[in-house]
């Protein structure tokens, strides 16, 4: 439901606030509309079925018509009354549209409910029982009182839940045939017309009571024997005796002194929880082996490190701190991952994780500044492990070539989002590369890592160059895969 103009008065917002849960009992389109003047209407509201396919594919909010638009309608505001007329729509469905007028204080024409039924629905609603027809018609009118104010919070209505309605003694008058399947599972298989709510050993009777009571709506959830059930409760009854602008003016509530029956609307939310928890137990899993991961990881890391402190040769010391720094940069991964059940990495924290670890492991008598820019970009976990992977490999091949003693420098990370693509720009301010680099030929072995990763894995384009301003730039650009997906192509 679109938020009303502040131009709307409170009558016509309460009209609009009960549209939802009446457009899907009634399986109908309701359209809210305000007469203006030369003969126009104007929609405010739309309220569409979510128990069928609705008529109107389009949002109408907003639309201005004239009387070769909304003959019914225009009808209904020159007469001043209801005025119900079968149509064809646009699109060719031949509907009955039922027009209702909303007057304010004094009797002034306010605005106009109009509820679309297509043909084939009004058929089937015919074969209904009279009971529920007479209960949907009052609902209908107290839509347009404004009486329905209190259901906007109700969740919707679908075509596979059950109706029960129950007269003002709590009887049982009518039962869907969905209703009466649900009831069947808790071993109910006797007729349940004619019936007390009380005989029944569920939580209808006292919501039911509860609801009556406040003569308001209700929502509540329930386990019954082993079933979850979301019940909607709606207290009904018939038209007042003074119109609803009447009862405005006088301060009165002019309704009858009791109510005249209850709709309960039965939704079976079991398999739905179900569902969840298995995905939930799912999850926890999921995350219990990136827990796990993650901790082995740093285990090896651990171990590397014990081992880069054995070893005499600067060469393999240097090759343990580079493996070092791989298992860490997969390990962030993870650590992310056992904590968000979501799947997605944010590559703005998994920068600042990196960059972490390398101040750790810059050139002796070097200080590195690090500078992070951009905005927060999430990936999907198979997507970040390996932008993580060429992160690392750029800074510590930044740090490893353009570093070697020569006091302070600064290397930076920019992130860019380009909506469907990424790119990443790694600068520093170190040594130039020579005259002669090609990437596709140089010897390094993070240098191949990350051309490795970003045409096979990310499949993006990768390149080094010097910049007169910035320095060494490493460019890395790639098209954002898809969250949840799983794949690599």
């Amino acid at each position: 439901m679109n938020e009303l103009p502040d131009i709307v008065p409170q009558e016509l917002r309460d009209v609009a606030l009960g549209m939802a849960i009446t457009a899907d009992i009634s399986r109908s389109d309701l359209l809210l509309l305000r007469p203006l003047p030369a003969g126009q209407v104007r929609v405010v509201a739309q309220a569409q079925p979510r128990s069928i396919s609705p008529l109107h594919a389009d949002d109408l909010v907003e639309r201005t018509w004239i009387n070769r638009d909304a003959p019914v309608i225009l009808e209904a505001v020159r007469r001043r009354k209801r005025v119900q007329a079968h149509r064809d729509l646009p699109s060719g469905a031949p509907v009955m549209q039922d027009v209702r007028p909303i007057f304010g204080h004094g009797g002034r024409l306010i605005g106009l409910l109009s509820f679309e039924t297509s043909l084939i629905q009004l058929e089937r609603h015919r074969q209904r029982h009279p009971s529920f027809r007479r209960t949907i018609e009052w609902i209908k009118t107290m839509c347009v009182r404004g009486e329905l104010a209190g259901a906007a919070g109700l969740s919707p209505f679908y075509e596979m839940d059950g109706v029960l309605l129950v007269d003002a003694q709590r009887r049982i008058t009518y039962l869907s045939g969905i209703a009466n399947n649900l009831f069947r599972r808790l071993g109910y298989m006797e007729d349940l017309r004619g019936r007390r709510l009380s005989y029944l050993s569920t939580s209808d009777d006292e919501l039911t009571i509860t609801a009556i009571k406040s003569r308001a709506p209700l929502e509540r959830e329930a386990n019954e024997n082993g079933h979850i059930w979301v019940r909607k409760v709606l207290p009904v009854w018939a038209p007042a005796t003074l119109p609803a602008w009447l009862d405005r003016a006088t301060g009165r509530q002019n309704r009858r002194s009791v109510i005249d029956g209850v709709l309960i609307l039965i939704h079976d939310a079991t398999e739905e929880r179900r569902k969840k928890e298995e995905l939930q137990v799912k999850t926890t899993m999921i995350q219990e082996v990136h827990h796990r991961v993650k901790n082995n990881l740093q285990t090896i890391a651990a171990l590397l490190r014990m081992q880069a402190r054995r070893a005499h040769d600067d060469d393999t010391q240097q090759a343990l701190h580079e493996a070092l720094a791989r298992i860490l940069s997969v390990a962030v991964i993870h650590e992310f991952l056992s904590l968000d059940e979501s799947q997605s990495i944010n590559i703005k924290d998994v920068c600042q994780r990196i960059v972490g670890q390398a101040r750790q492991v810059t050139v002796p008598g070097t200080h590195v500044d690090f500078a992070i820019d951009g905005p927060s970009i999430y990936l999907p976990s198979q997507q970040a492990t390996a932008c993580a992977l060429v992160i690392n490999e750029l800074v510590q091949n930044a740090l490893k070539h353009g570093y070697t003693g020569n006091g302070h420098g600064q290397i930076q990370i920019e992130l860019i989002d380009r909506g469907d693509s990424v790119r990443l720009e790694i600068c520093d301010d170190g040594a130039p590369l020579p005259d002669d680099f090609d990437l596709g030929s140089s010897p390094s072995l993070g240098l191949q890592i990350v051309r490795s990763l970003v045409q096979g894995d990310l499949h993006g384009e990768v390149r080094l160059e010097n910049h007169v301003q910035r320095g060494v730039v490493a460019t890395v650009a790639f098209p954002k895969a898809l969250l949840g997906k799983t794949g690599s192509g």
